[in-house]
């Protein structure tokens, strides 16, 4: 009850200091900072704090810049997307996740990755989802209910796969409205993105596209089809004239790598409109995947030290999900802070780790999360003391297998059933030559603390 009001108290004082920020924010964002300085008592965020105080001195500091464009989107999207990310996400999420985990000895994820269909209208070069076509859906009725039990245990982000998720924007329009203390975001192609459904995301306010691309034309178009790329450029054109928050998904792959991680394809990313990028690296997984596109450590080192270049100097929220592993203690799957439900309903630790011993249409999310597997992976996380080698797929030898051997998990790929150790046999060799390279990047990399 404590706990709970402590909460309450603090997020309420979180929307007061926001409106307070909101009426003059260049005026007022000082005042904050003494505030936060001042009931920092203990000095825990000390650090963050003299971070934010000096960025923020500087007009011309990247982050300083980064927050100007926030306050230049939409105010109702603005102020939706501070109570739903950080008052409720953050704050509110903390102590259920808190209290669930305890409660249940078990992970309890932050963030719950689903896909409402397995449709496609794109059939990208090496993705799984291409051999699916249209076979799996889930029902409105499941994803609400997902989100149900999610919010009971602490969950209040939500994020939409596929296939492509906006085959189905009309249900996804009526979660947005029904959850509205929850944050949706989805990984879409965007070629589906008009004018109407702009407006649909500017009047539910809580929905953010993640938008894929591959670099340029000749990249973007190469992997996803001719005259992907020209249409993307007008979704996202929609998106920043009507001042809406989006961003960009990239998955960079031994072919296009170089382009990803110049400074020419940030710049884009940022002239057009974007406020955050995430970063993948290609795992060839599915009968139809391309192991010759998985980056080499060359590239992957070079990825690493250019988002962290540009961290200093671009301003682009910036997320790479494995080279990011000092931030968040290794791998975040399992349910440790995310998971993956496919269109069939079989939850997943990853979405790029297709086994499975449970499925939302037999268990509930809390017995899913208490199975062998996920429980499997509580257990080996993190996989390594060196948090540049998160992944029990790519940067481990066999060591999913080792899991998955030790329960009932089965292959979810419905179409072309995937051996566990076949799937690991195509990383071997990558997990082998990038340790040594990500060993050297750890002993020189200064703590994130």
């Amino acid at each position: 009850m404590k706990q709970n009001l402590g909460s309450s108290l603090a997020s309420f004082g979180l929307k007061q200091a926001f409106s307070y920020l909101e009426s003059n924010p260049q005026k007022n964002m000082p005042q904050l900072i003494k505030w936060a300085e001042k009931f920092d008592w203990k000095g825990n965020y000390s650090r963050e704090i003299r971070g934010v105080k000096k960025s923020l001195s500087d007009p011309d500091n990247n982050w300083n810049i980064f927050v100007n464009k926030f306050w230049e989107l939409d105010p109702g999207i603005r102020k939706k997307t501070f109570e739903n990310f950080f008052v409720n996400g953050v704050f509110r999420a903390r102590n259920k996740l808190d209290e669930s985990r305890a409660r249940y000895q078990c992970n309890v994820p932050w963030a719950i990755l689903m896909d409402p269909t397995s449709a496609c209208n794109l059939r990208c070069t090496g993705c799984w989802a291409a051999d699916y076509g249209n076979k799996m859906n889930m029902s409105y009725e499941t994803l609400d209910d997902i989100i149900r039990q999610g919010k009971e245990l602490g969950t209040y982000f939500y994020i939409y796969s596929g296939g492509e998720p906006l085959i189905r924007k009309k249900d996804i329009i009526r979660l947005c409205e029904k959850h509205n203390d929850c944050m949706f975001l989805a990984f879409t192609n965007a070629t589906l993105i008009d004018e109407a459904f702009a407006n649909e995301m500017l009047r539910v306010k809580n929905f953010i596209p993640a938008i894929s691309l591959e670099g340029f034309e000749k990249e973007t178009d190469s992997r996803r089809g001719e005259g992907t790329f020209k249409a993307v450029e007008k979704a996202m054109d929609i998106l920043h004239s009507k001042k809406l928050l989006f961003g960009v998904s990239c998955t960079y792959t031994r072919a296009n790598t170089e382009m990803i991680g110049s400074e020419k394809y940030f710049d884009f990313m940022i002239d057009k409109g974007a406020m955050f990028a995430w970063f993948f690296t290609y795992m060839p997984v599915g009968v139809n995947a391309v192991p010759e596109l998985l980056a080499t450590p060359e590239q992957r080192k070079f990825m690493y030290q250019q988002i962290r270049k540009f961290r200093k100097s671009k301003p682009l929220f910036t997320m790479d999900f494995w080279n990011d592993g000092e931030y968040v203690n290794g791998c975040i799957a399992g349910g440790r802070n995310y998971l993956h439900i496919n269109a069939n309903g079989d939850i997943e630790p990853c979405a790029f780790i297709h086994y499975s011993d449970s499925n939302i249409h037999e268990t509930t999310l809390l017995e899913a999360y208490q199975s062998p597997l996920f429980m499997q992976y509580k257990q080996n996380q993190p996989f390594s003391e060196n948090m540049l080698r998160p992944c029990p797929l790519l940067d481990h030898e066999h060591k999913l297998a080792e899991m998955v051997d030790k329960t009932a998990a089965k292959s979810t790929d419905l179409e072309h059933p995937e051996d566990v150790d076949d799937l690991c046999a195509k990383t071997v060799n990558a997990a082998k030559n990038w340790k040594p390279v990500a060993d050297e990047l750890w002993r020189q990399a200064p703590s994130p603390n």
